[in-house]
């Protein structure tokens, strides 16, 4: 069987390293991001793909940086046929990259070379794309610029959040890294087409502004995107006002921002003619809570204004 070092860190990368352990592979070593704090304690906790490995008794090296010669000395000293890598989250030194007696694959969550970088699944709910997938690629130096190997192609739900994507997404790399390993001998590496390429950059909170004056399709856009962090807000009475969930809702000539519909659940009129239903929402302060629930506590007439 086949020796390979696993390198990854969040959530996404957790099902394919249950795959290579569930399939036999020889996995001496899994490299991860050092462990962070978290919440309001601040108290350490160790990435989840450090946790699995630790559950399965396999040895975990989260090295600060890559880019010194004990590290990758170290990381070739376990003599891999392949380094696996699933959002590891930094760019792989040549040092590194050299070590594996067959190859370096990456496990990425586009169908490339669209959306090359760091947040490629946020980036094709934020653009309203109706299809995405995951690409296995040979790795170079630069951002997923390598060769690519296989493709899988995945459809978006009209409502589906980035977080649910994820999650999808994970569990179909992990079957094309399975793939790719059983068939890599006879798999023939495909150019990445430069002049077609498009990049994905990390998401921050100041994508989170929402502009009623946007049509409602692109502002559930926001909210599917930024669903589970950073989450996508407005304002309600000078305060803050997280919208968790939503959907497109009819026709309006009211003004951008304006509530237009307010028993039982909350509409807003939004540019070109359109509106949005609010389904799940925080007042800053508050606990999360869905429209209808808020509305008993909150009064919202019809005509004010949100954002």
């Amino acid at each position: 069987m086949q020796r390979v070092i696993f390198m990854g860190t969040p959530d996404f990368a957790v099902p394919s390293l249950q795959k290579l352990i569930d399939n036999g592979y020889d996995i001496p070593l899994v490299v991860s991001q050092p462990d962070k704090p978290r919440g309001r304690s601040k108290q350490l906790v160790m990435p989840e793909v450090k946790a699995l490995a630790v559950e399965n008794g396999i040895e975990v090296f989260q090295p600060v940086s890559l880019k010194n010669d004990e590290a990758s000395a170290y990381i070739a000293s376990f003599e891999p046929d392949f380094l696996v890598v699933a959002a590891y989250g930094k760019i792989l030194p040549k040092a590194v990259l050299d070590i594996p007696k067959k190859a370096c694959i990456n496990v990425h969550g586009s169908l490339l070379p669209k959306y090359r970088g760091a947040a490629p699944i946020q980036w094709s709910v934020l653009n309203g794309d109706k299809t995405t997938g995951v690409t296995t690629m040979l790795m170079g130096e630069g951002l997923d610029t390598g060769d690519m190997l296989l493709k899988k192609e995945v459809a978006i739900g009209e409502n589906e959040t980035a977080a649910a994507l994820f999650d999808r997404l994970a569990v179909v790399g992990a079957d094309l890294l399975m793939q790719t390993l059983e068939d890599f001998d006879h798999i023939t590496p495909e150019p990445q087409e430069e002049a077609a390429a498009t990049y994905a950059p990390m998401i921050s909170r100041d994508l989170c502004p929402i502009d009623w004056n946007e049509p409602a399709a692109t502002i559930h856009n926001k909210v599917r995107g930024l669903a589970e962090w950073p989450v996508a807000v407005t304002t309600l009475g000078g305060k803050n006002l997280k919208i968790h969930a939503g959907r497109v809702a009819g026709f309006t000539d009211k003004a951008p921002g304006t509530v237009i519909e307010n028993r039982k659940k909350i509409v807003v009129a939004c540019g070109n003619n359109t509106s949005y239903e609010i389904v799940s929402l925080q007042l800053e302060g508050k606990k999360r809570m869905q429209s209808d629930a808020f509305l008993l506590g909150h009064k919202i007439e019809i005509g004010e204004r949100i954002g």
